[in-house]
């Protein structure tokens, strides 16, 4: 039959031969195909696949010890194993294939952050109310950029914020609950560039917009790269961004005297600043900056404060560790990965601002009438499109309240703390071995370590050079572990970053075993060559 607009367009009721033209065209023209969209989300279809799917995801958690912590493979491994272009029509059991096709060539080819034997760079932590959460935030997948677009997903990032905040003893100015506020957001890069341009704006709203080529940012050299890449995306011209040199005796914290000359300097010179960067647990080596200085100083200045707190934020849920953020109470943001140690899955990151309103002025949009509730009227409600870059967002809250739900403020300290105990036994087997020395201070769960150079060889060049050759060593050991390296103040240290969730106290032992068994043998080639 054909679709009642032709017979409508091609009838005009003029003849009896009109109709029957009709008639043919109708019996000539092509049923349309059948309507998929049933198909497309079949209840019945979804739960054979998805039971399909944790049966995967089940084996590859409990086979993990059985995989490579980082593969070794070549670039184009995968582009020639798969087919060129996508099938033009599903094979047959489609769904099934392709997961055969993710356990027979993508698992293999991937370093598995979720490996017990992955310590290098920091962890990505996963649990099974986290990654259940972001499937069951997916399956809904709903649009939360406005309160009206999803009532309850916006409330619910309001009481998750809040919520967080207090188990990491963040100052109620910071949360909904004391004037301040927070969102989810995919990542700490994300939060810094909110930050700033909510900085900038308010800035330039007081000096004038055509003196933006004058502001100035601040920040250490062991601040993340994240933040100078944010400030050129704000505009900030490449000569504004003030690295601030560090020292080893003052654990590569940044210097509040030394930011008051670089800040002075600015000043005298006919520059403003604009913001200070600070850190709670530095990428390198997990220094902590002292907030509380810092913020005296930016205060002289007007400048904003924004902490980032990306990886050792999560350990603020420990009281014994919540002195490590004295000062937030004077920052203006603060930012931190819920996804690297809180067991919430990537991508997780959470921002707290002092001043909501400066964020919205900022990145606010006019508000069109499709998106305007009438429930809304005379309501102050939030628009996490305008807490933002992005209009368009995840429902990310689902999955941080499901952590908090199932595991509580003490299974999140239990968690913490596990690793936090690990690192420090992983440090006293450094400590006594004397060939080996820690590289910079433990304050968390990472230790930064490095192998003496022989007296007789000499230099720092050399030392280095054996270091890097030891990591190389390690690495490539078929069973693990895998860690990463830091290069600070020109020493060269490795890292072992402990916090995947699988992790045991028999894995530190283990990775630690490798390591000395290759740095005997480095040692004993040197020897031998001398």
């Amino acid at each position: 039959m054909a679709p009642p607009a032709q017979i409508c367009h091609a009838n005009n009721g003029d003849s009896p031969n009109a109709v029957a033209a009709i008639r043919v065209v109708a019996k000539e023209t092509p049923p349309p195909p059948p309507h998929r969209a049933c198909s497309l989300l079949d209840a019945d279809e979804f739960r054979r696949h998805g039971h399909q799917v944790i049966d995967l995801i089940s084996d590859y958690y409990a086979n993990m010890g059985s995989y490579p912590v980082h593969p070794s493979v070549t670039p184009g491994f995968l582009r020639d194993r798969l087919p060129a272009e996508a099938p033009f029509r599903p094979e047959r059991d489609a769904f099934a294939a392709a997961l055969r096709d993710v356990r027979d060539h993508i698992l293999p080819g991937l370093t598995h952050w979720q490996s017990p034997r992955h310590f290098a760079h920091f962890p990505a932590s996963s649990s099974a109310a986290g990654a259940l959460g972001e499937a069951l935030a997916a399956g809904i997948n709903v649009v939360p950029f406005t309160w009206a677009a999803s009532p309850a997903a916006t409330e619910l990032e309001m009481v998750v914020t809040d919520w967080l905040g207090k188990a990491l003893h963040l100052p109620e100015t910071l949360l909904f609950c004391g004037g301040g506020g927070g969102t989810l957001l995919g990542t700490s890069c994300e939060a810094i560039l909110c930050a700033l341009v909510a900085a900038r704006e308010k800035k330039l709203a007081e000096i004038g917009g055509k003196r933006i080529g004058d502001l100035v940012v601040y920040c250490s050299d062991q601040t993340h790269f994240a933040f100078r890449k944010a400030a050129r995306i704000a505009g900030i011209h490449r000569d504004n961004c003030r690295e601030i040199p560090t020292r080893r005796d003052r654990e590569f914290a940044l210097s509040a005297v030394d930011l008051t000359a670089a800040m002075k300097g600015d000043v005298d010179a006919g520059l403003v600043p604009l913001l200070v960067c600070a850190t709670i647990g530095s990428t390198q080596t997990t220094a902590v900056d002292p907030v509380s200085e810092i913020c005296a100083v930016a205060a002289a200045h007007g400048a904003w404060v924004h902490v980032d707190a990306a990886y050792a934020g999560s350990a603020l849920v420990c009281p014994e560790l919540g002195h490590l953020a004295d000062g937030v109470e004077s920052a203006d943001s603060f930012s931190m990965n819920a996804h690297k140690w809180l067991l919430a899955n990537t991508d997780c990151c959470a921002l707290w601002v002092r001043r909501p309103a400066l964020l919205v002025a900022a990145l606010g949009t006019e508000q069109e009438y499709i998106l305007k509730a009438a429930a809304a009227e005379g309501h102050d409600v939030v628009d996490y499109k305008d807490w933002s870059v992005t209009l368009t967002r995840r429902f990310r809250a689902l999955k941080l309240w499901l952590v908090l739900r199932c595991h509580g403020i003490e299974g999140l300290r239990e968690h913490v703390r596990a690793h936090v105990n690990m690192a420090a036994s992983f440090e006293r087997m450094v400590r006594a071995d004397e060939r080996f020395e820690v590289a910079a201070r433990r304050q968390f769960a990472l230790v930064c370590f490095r192998l003496r150079s022989p007296e007789k060889l000499g230099g720092e060049k050399t030392a280095n050079e054996i270091n890097r050759r030891l990591l190389e060593e390690v690495n490539a050991t078929s069973s693990g572990p895998y860690m990463s390296s830091a290069k600070v103040g020109d020493v060269y240290m490795l890292r072992c970053a402990i916090g995947s969730t699988l992790t045991e106290e028999r894995h530190i032992t283990e990775a630690w075993k490798v390591v000395q068994d290759r740095a005997a043998d480095i040692l004993g080639k040197l020897k031998s060559t001398r």
